[in-house]
Parts: structure tokens; sequence; C-alpha cells
């Protein structure tokens, strides 16, 4: 159900009497106006309190020529009395489609949702507490919402398809960051963007358009990244996604504890992988139909020893599973399948005699309690009028449709096989001082590790630029931060790159 205050032109019907005696009708609209809500809100980290003014509204998004063309949907977080050289930091997620919510109540915000990491959670109430995991203390945090996600939408004569694709959402979000910036006095401030997931490779494309545009960043964050989408498709004669996906299904075999033999650690283990992948499989696979059969029961073999997936469903699969049948096989005798966000979790396999999974159960798990708890606290503590409508996800959207294509991006042949690796490589290579910390779920097989290292090591860069490249690991998930371990880990990486990219 659309917003009231945002849903209708309103009409007004003037009636007057002509020369004629005729009534006349006058329709006059209007269009929605920008609203921001403001709070006090706190945080605790280390045992030391920051107060907070938060802002949770929209921003009138201008075009190039000063058009309105949006209400673009946000909340920040400004340190009190912080000065406008305090570190800020534009964090969004990804879908394409998907609001700022799950990053804004698992890690980014002052509070975040409890959740019984890796199980399912029970109904409500949700436990909201203090995020300890929290970077306040070192940066201010301005979490966006796209454009059809949260409180955004467009207005005056845009419409959602101006918006909803590659480069539209590139300029959008990249418009709304500039805007933000002037708006809020906040222009010579230390300036990060963090995205996740699909936000990552909106990230790339950011990176390089702010930069064009004068605006350079001190750092960029990649939360659970994807460059080139082709290694997560696994289109037809295509392999790449079947070498890159290897090594994290390897590594959900031996969490789930499928394997006749370990081995000493996951890292060590992962290590294993990755050269086998790199120095036998994907060789295999290279061969295609010229492998000889004892080669191929060889190679299948050695598959079902790091992942425990038999031989012979490796042969029949030709040595090559995707991941939705690896969800499936993987705990079939069991009855289970395990997740995509984060394969820690497992849930029921409501068709075990099926080929493809049907639901993710991380998803399953832990939706209910970040929606519930995130609505709750978005129209309770940040004080948001109940009369806006805030949208988790753009996909119920009318007309929504991604449009795929990506000028200056590289297309191999299907619409969404596109990368915005090259204009990493523009940013990096025009900015010597950016830096770029990515951060990396062991156990995610929505956006493979395997598949981002593979990416970086195609970068066409010297090694002074490459070095500015900094991978970080999480024994969890596409959403690491569900896992209070990493959640830590997560913390003090951010804060260390922050802190280290200030450093002159």
């Amino acid at each position: 159900m659309r917003n009231k205050s945002l849903q209708i032109l309103l009409i007004f019907l003037c009636v007057g009497l002509s020369s004629e005696g005729f009534a006349q009708e006058e329709v006059k609209q209007t269009t929605p106006e920008a609203e921001v809500f403001k709070s006090k809100q706190s945080v605790t980290i280390d045992g030391k309190t920051i107060n907070l003014d938060a802002l949770a509204g929209t921003l009138e998004l201008k075009d190039e020529n000063n058009k309105p063309i949006a209400l673009f949907g946000f909340t920040a977080y400004f340190k009190e009395n912080g000065g406008k050289d305090r570190p800020i930091v534009f964090a969004y997620n990804g879908g394409p489609g998907s609001s700022s919510y799950w990053l804004h109540m698992g890690i980014m915000g002052p509070k975040r949702i409890v959740v019984d990491d890796p199980n399912y959670n029970p109904g409500a109430p949700y436990a909201l507490v203090n995020n300890e995991f929290s970077i306040l203390d070192v940066a201010d945090v301005v979490m966006m919402d796209p454009v059809g996600t949260g409180l955004s939408v467009p207005i005056g004569e845009a419409k959602g398809k101006d918006f909803w694709g590659v480069d539209q959402d590139i300029r959008s979000v990249s418009l709304f960051i500039m805007q933000f910036l002037k708006e809020y006095d906040r222009l010579n401030s230390p300036k990060y963007i963090l995205g996740e997931s699909y936000g990552t490779f909106r990230n790339a494309g950011v990176m390089k358009y702010l930069l064009g545009r004068g605006y350079a960043l001190n750092g960029v964050i990649m939360v659970s990244a994807v460059f080139d989408l082709r290694t997560l498709f696994f289109l037809e004669n295509e392999d790449i996604s079947h070498i890159v996906y290897l090594p994290t299904m390897a590594a959900t075999s031996w969490y789930h504890d499928q394997l006749a033999d370990r081995g000493a650690d996951l890292e060590t283990f992962v290590e294993e992988v990755r050269d086998f992948t790199e120095e036998e499989y994907a060789p295999a696979l290279f061969a295609g139909n010229t492998l000889a059969e004892s080669e191929r029961s060889a190679m299948a073999n050695k598959l079902e020893a790091y992942t425990g997936i038999s031989s012979e469903v490796w042969k029949r699969a030709n040595l090559r599973l995707t991941a939705d049948e690896y969800f499936q096989e993987l705990l079939r005798e069991t009855g289970e399948t395990v997740g995509r966000l984060d394969s820690r979790y497992k849930g029921i396999n409501i068709d075990p005699m099926a080929m493809d999974s049907f639901t993710d159960p991380q998803s399953d798990a832990i939706s209910p309690a970040y929606t519930m708890g995130f609505l709750d606290y978005f129209h309770g503590d940040l004080g948001v009028s109940k009369d806006w409508n805030y949208s988790t996800s753009a996909y119920a959207k009318e007309g929504f449709n991604w449009d795929w294509s990506h000028q200056g991006g590289e297309a191999w042949g299907a619409n969404a096989a596109i990368s915005t690796i090259p204009d990493m490589r523009d940013a990096l290579a025009n900015d010597p001082n950016v830096k770029i910390l990515i951060m990396n779920g062991y156990y995610d097989l929505a956006t493979v590790f395997y598949g981002v290292e593979h990416s970086i090591s195609r970068l066409d860069l010297p090694k002074s630029a490459l070095d500015r490249i900094i991978m970080k690991y999480y024994e969890a998930g596409h959403m690491m931060y569900t896992h209070l371990p990493s959640a830590k880990q997560y913390r003090e990486d951010l804060k260390s790159f922050i802190q280290d990219t200030l450093r002159k």
C-alpha cells in the first residue's frame, strides 16, 4: 500500500462560470515534499558513550539541471559537536532493489537486532540492544535507501526506470552523496562509501563517478563483494562459476562435518582447496570432453574428498554442480538444505527429490526479526511518522525491472554478464591515495570469496595500486555480522581501515 503523503498527486477542483455559462475545471497538482525527523540517540562502545544527532527522512534529489527527480530516503547519525573533520560513511545494501535496513540493524547503527545465529528465531518480541560493534565512535554514518526502497520515490517527471539500472543507480546514488554533503556542510569531511553485495558492484561505479566530479574518496568498503556477474550465474558453456564456487562449497562441507579428512583448521583447508582448484580442477574443466575417462573418475573422487558429495553425483553432473544443486545435495540424506546467504544455516528440504533448492534457510531464519525490529525502531526511537511507509525492497514496485547494461563495463553475451571491474581499475589508477577494504565470508554462497579473488587478480594495475586493496575473511556468511565473533572482527577491521586512511 502506498504512503498517503507520497502516493497521489493532490487534485483541486476549482469551479467557475465562463462567459458561456459552462463550468470549467482547473486541475492542479503538487509534488510531495522532503521531510526529516530528528531525534537524540546514543551508543556505548568500549565503555564510552557517544551522543548522536539522528536524522531520518528524505532529501529532495535534483538532477544535473537542478530539476527535482526523487525524494531520497536516509537515516544519518552525527556525533554531537563532532565537527566537519569527522569522517562520514555512506552505507547501503544491494539487491539490486534492497533497502539498507540489514546493515543498519546488523552492524552500522547505534542499535542491533539480536538473532540466534545460526538458528531459526521465534516470533516477536525481538531484542534491540546497544551495538558495541558500531564504528560510530570514529565516524558518522549515513544509511541510504536507493529509489524504490525505504522512503525513496521518484517525483516530478521522473519514473522508476530512471533509477532502476546499473548506470541509473550509480548516477542517483552519487548525486545523493554529493547533494547530502553540500546540504549538511560536510564537503570537506573524510569520505567513505560502504556497500554490501550488489552494493559492492555499485561501489565500483560510484567511486569512479564521484572522482570524475572532484569528489575523491578516502576509502571504499566492500562487504560480501561481486564485481563480475559471470561468477554468479552458472552460464551454459562457461566454467567460471563452477571454478570460483568450489572453495566455498568445500568450506561449507567442512563446517557441516561431511568430510572424511577435515584437516587442521578452516583457513589451512581453504588454502589447500584453492591450490587444487587452480592446479587440477580448472584444467580438468577446460579439457571438456577431451578429458580421459580415467582422469574424469579420478577428478570425481577428489571432488568427493573436498565436498563430501559422492563421486557418482559429480560424474553425473559432468564435474559441475551449480550452487542450487549443492544446497540440495549436501544434506539430502538428512532431509535438509543449506543456506545461500550463509551456508552455516540449514533448514527443512521440502522436496528431497528435487535438484534445486526452494528456499534460503538463513533468510528464513532472520528476516522476521530484522524486519519487525527495524520498523519498530524506525517509527519508535527515530520518530518517523507512521504515515510514511518504509519499503524493505523495490521488488513489488510497479515496473521494477533492472536494466543490466553498463557503459564502460564488459559484456560476455548475456545481459547480466557485466562487470564494474573497469570502473574500479580507473578509480584506483586516477587516485593514487584511495584504499579499498574487501570483507569476505567463508560461508557466503551468494557472492563467493574466490570469485572476488579472481576478479581482483584480473586488475591490470601496478603493484603499488594493488597494495591498496585489503582483503579480510570471516568464519561466517554474506551478513557476517550475525555471527558475533565476526561482528567484533568486522568492527576492528573497519575501524583500523578508517584510521589508516587518515594517517598522512
